[in-house]
């Protein structure tokens, strides 16, 4: 059985790493990773080199490089990645049994786009959730329309996927988050190791921020920018506090640039183009409490113990443990919720929790999609 694997980003990488390991581990089975989108930009890290220190098997890169972040910028970025996958497809797609698409990212929607017309049996991982402030919401949706199979993350996700689809006998899987699984799998780093490789003491009190824009009503990205910006300014006179910069999104570069300026002019200011797994874990096991409007606090933050300020509408209509606590981009706002969340941690469970998702799902491929 041949498995391909679409990753565009140090996102997707992160959370599929439990799955690319038991495929490389399992007999029988050929392993050949997709790498293209923000993998290959020197700007975002080229995190491509972290796929290849890990030892996966890539099959192909395919540049699909962003000139911008206006909506022009991404739409021709979304047309262009079509365009070099349908090449692709047309010369390799057949060898594959499956291919796995993770999550909503306009980029692995253009490539999933391109499958189409060849009959690819997708396998879509994190569908059927919902995110009203970002456009990331219709490519989700998109992708989970042209797969065959489907892994969503919690039980709530299979009802509402079957009536996206409209097809009652559709194969939709709750196997809970594949990236809880990267917290039991993935040995943390400690403090000491982590402040020689970072410069970040994290015995210090630390604020985790991870922002990006919103990307439906994407005007109003220069205000909440700003009062971001102004949020940290004042965080940082009482903590440290640990930024990771945003993904390649609408007017991501206007957040990139306003917190690289943030961090320029504190010193316990830290803007971080990618930590890579374990080291963002480990920053989210020490931090005080989680500040953004990233999945991770949605979704991993509880399996750490940890309260999160989610900012604005972009996670707007997720699943949310009780940890989560949603203010507007509003400064005082957001400096009433870090006051109220000092010293405070979390133990009420996590909704996206099950055991081995890694495994369920490579039993569903082969009992479904191997071929006999």
């Amino acid at each position: 059985m041949r498995i391909g694997v679409l990753t565009s980003s140090r996102a997707d990488y992160g959370i599929y790493l439990p799955l690319l390991k038991a495929i490389m581990n399992a007999p029988n089975i050929d392993l050949g990773v997709i790498v293209f989108g923000t993998h290959l930009f020197k700007k975002h890290g080229h995190t491509v080199d972290h796929i290849v220190q890990d030892g996966f098997p890539i099959a192909k890169t395919i540049d699909t490089t962003l000139k911008g972040d206006s909506p022009v910028d991404i739409a021709e970025s979304y047309a262009l990645t079509a365009q070099q996958f349908a090449q692709y497809w047309s010369e390799e797609g057949s060898t594959y049994d499956v291919v796995l698409a993770l999550g909503d990212r306009y980029e692995m929607a253009a490539a999933v786009a391109a499958s189409i017309p060849f009959g690819l049996k997708i396998a879509h991982v994190h569908g059927g959730e919902t995110t009203l402030g970002a456009i990331d919401n219709i490519y989700r949706h998109s992708i989970s329309l042209a797969s065959c199979v489907h892994f969503v993350s919690a039980e709530p996700f299979v009802l509402r996927l079957k009536q996206l689809l409209d097809t009652p006998d559709a194969l939709v899987f709750n196997v809970g988050s594949l990236s809880l699984e990267n917290i039991e799998q993935i040995e943390l780093l400690d403090k000491k190791t982590f402040f020689e490789r970072w410069g970040i003491d994290l015995n210090q009190p630390t604020i985790l921020v991870t922002v990006h824009p919103e990307t439906v009503d994407y005007q109003n990205n220069q205000e909440y920018s700003a009062v971001t910006s102004e949020a940290l300014n004042t965080l940082a006179e009482e903590y440290q506090v640990v930024i990771t910069l945003p993904n390649a999104d609408t007017m991501g570069n206007l957040y990139r640039n306003r917190f690289v300026e943030t961090s320029n002019t504190h010193s316990n200011v830290f803007a971080v183009e990618n930590f890579g797994t374990q080291s963002y874990f480990t920053c989210m096991k020490h931090a005080q409490v989680l500040l953004g409007n990233t999945s991770s606090g949605i979704i991993e933050a509880a399996s750490f113990n940890k309260y999160v300020i989610n900012l604005g509408d972009r996670q707007k209509g997720r699943l949310c443990g009780d940890n989560v606590i949603h203010v507007p981009f509003d400064k005082q706002r957001i400096m009433e919720a870090t006051k109220k969340l000092k010293g405070k941690y979390w133990n009420g469970g996590n909704p996206y929790h099950q055991a081995q998702p890694s495994r369920i799902i490579l039993d569903i491929l082969r009992t479904h999609l191997e071929k006999r």
